[in-house]
């Protein structure tokens, strides 16, 4: 009776795990992907046993002659394997390709064993062998899926975390709110700060924001245009907006530009804009007199 491909590699891991662990272990060491560098001998083989395990488990209840599904229920104990594992060596710095070779090495040792107990059975061992090759492939595959989109959402979260430090809106006074812009006001950030602003208006019941635009690189009429859409939503929440760090440069580029600042407030620096804002909610900066003798 002929023994189905998916039992010979069953019938082989549960015989042999630990000799195809050692194998794997050191086709790595030997591929230069081992990276002892970030883990020590212990944990890297503690991982590897974690993912043959469930690679075993799925081998036993699958027929590998079919097309590899990798999203399908069999596969979900090793599709949390694969994602815990790459997730702890991704954060530790291991590269894309560091990952797929640490699941390539796999093939070798067992196209090794493989080769040792069907030697007398070349065409099977081919059969058996491009079968498991084909899977290992898939799973290398996903691998490298998983590692671009865990990459793609640390980087939408470290820009989302520096866009929200960039555009921070901090309450000067009962009822004036400031925002102080340093860099280049593209469309995404011109969007971020005119939700925050808003937002930060309802949560202050602010009457009065400052936008300060000191630091913004350059003013051309985009930039223009975000800040008189700013200013726009602001009135249309009931407060009131004064653009300061207007400066002879930037008032000489606006005017040949042809932008038209409208109702809009603005003032030269923001210690005028303050002065102004405290006016309009009905407070006034005064010295103190220096009554020392």
């Amino acid at each position: 009776m002929t023994v189905a491909p998916t039992t010979e590699l069953s019938r082989l891991l549960r015989e042999d795990f630990d000799g195809v662990l050692d194998a794997w272990f050191a086709t790595q060491k030997r591929e230069g992907v081992r990276r002892p560098d970030l883990f020590s001998d212990r944990e890297s083989r503690r991982q590897l046993s974690d993912l043959l395990r469930a690679f075993a488990e799925v081998l036993a209840r699958i027929d590998i002659t079919e097309p590899v599904d990798i999203e399908a229920d069999v596969w979900s104990e090793l599709r949390l394997a694969l994602s815990e594992i790459t997730l702890v060596r991704t954060e530790r710095g291991v590269a894309p390709w560091e990952m797929t070779a640490f699941i390539l090495a796999l093939k070798q040792p067992v196209f090794v064993k493989l080769n040792e107990s069907l030697s007398g059975t070349p065409d099977r061992l081919l059969s058996i062998a491009a079968d498991f090759g084909r899977i290992v492939d898939a799973l290398a595959m996903h691998i490298n899926e998983y590692f671009i989109a865990e990459r793609d959402e640390i980087i939408e979260r470290q820009r989302a975390e520096m866009m929200e430090l960039s555009t921070p809106v901090v309450q000067l006074w009962e009822r004036v709110l400031t925002i102080p812009l340093i860099g280049t006001l593209d469309s995404m950030r011109a969007q971020e700060v005119m939700e925050n602003l808003l937002n930060s208006i309802v949560e202050h019941s602010a009457e009065v924001v400052i936008v300060d635009i000191t630091g913004v690189r350059v003013v051309d009429t985009q930039v223009a245009q975000h800040l008189l859409r700013t200013a726009a939503a602001v009135r249309l929440m009931g407060a009131e907006a004064i653009i300061s760090g207007i400066s002879p440069k930037i008032a000489q580029t606006m005017v040949e530009l042809g932008v038209d600042v409208g109702e809009v407030t603005t003032r030269p620096s923001i210690r005028a804009a303050l002065a102004e804002a405290f006016r309009r909610v009905g407070f006034q900066i005064s010295r103190i007199e220096d009554s020392r003798v």
